[in-house]
């Protein structure tokens, strides 16, 4: 995978590493250049140029890079600013920061794929949710245990988790079920509010574009997510 990260501060660094040493191409941007010196010979590569600048935006790989994350939380004008040039770009897949409940307002309005809180989430739950196929977000247990929320694959669509039989085929457990339903911001926008099931049992029906919280080894989710 292809990945452009905008903004190389603890956070943006922290994953732009994680994601280089797991075998991903990483692109670092930072206006600062101190930063981008501190992380060229840690992660691909490293460009020092303003994010908030079309023109010097233009030159960056964008129409080859799988997803775009813009990283930038010190200056939420400039992470806004550099959310637009990327959305009006049409990346693949653009995820950006928010650090603010207001900030995660206009994001939504701007209607970006995903939102992240580095303040709630780490960038070791990111890198794990970015390289396993399907992984909405996942929690670290004791050991080489995790809780992973992944999408139903289609594959699974329709059946029972009896049917299904994920505990004998790979190991592993789901909890419970999630889905969206759409409600509207505070701007009037409709963005897609998760609502919990109860707890899953053997005739829990699984659909495709839910969202599945899965209990196991790391190494045994992986292997079910990678097979379907």
């Amino acid at each position: 995978m292809k990945y452009i990260i905008i903004g190389l501060g603890y956070f943006g660094a922290s994953l732009a590493e994680k994601l280089t040493r797991t075998g991903n191409e990483v692109i670092g941007v930072d206006h600062k250049m101190d930063k981008v010196e501190l992380l060229k010979e840690k992660i691909s590569h490293t460009i020092c140029l303003d994010a908030t600048d079309e023109q010097a935006v233009s030159h960056l790989p964008l129409k080859e890079t799988d997803v775009v994350m813009v990283c930038i939380g010190e200056n939420e004008g400039a992470n806004i600013l550099a959310t637009a040039i990327m959305k009006q770009a049409k990346v693949k897949r653009l995820i950006s920061r928010a650090v603010s409940a207001l900030h995660q307002t206009v994001l939504q309005a701007m209607q970006v794929d995903e939102i992240i809180h580095p303040e709630e989430e780490t960038a070791e739950r990111w890198a794990k949710k970015l390289n396993m196929h399907g992984v909405i977000d996942s929690y670290e247990l004791t050991g080489d245990f995790s809780i992973v929320e992944a999408e139903v694959p289609k594959a699974l669509d329709g059946l029972t988790l009896q049917e299904a039989d994920l505990n004998d085929k790979y190991s592993v457990v789901v909890l419970t079920l999630i889905t969206m339903e759409e409600k509207e911001n505070d701007l009037g926008v409709k963005a897609p509010v998760p609502h919990t099931e109860g707890v899953a049992n053997s005739k829990t029906r699984l659909t495709a574009g839910a969202i599945m919280v899965l209990y196991g080894k790391s190494k045994d989710i992986g292997a079910f997510l990678g097979q379907n």
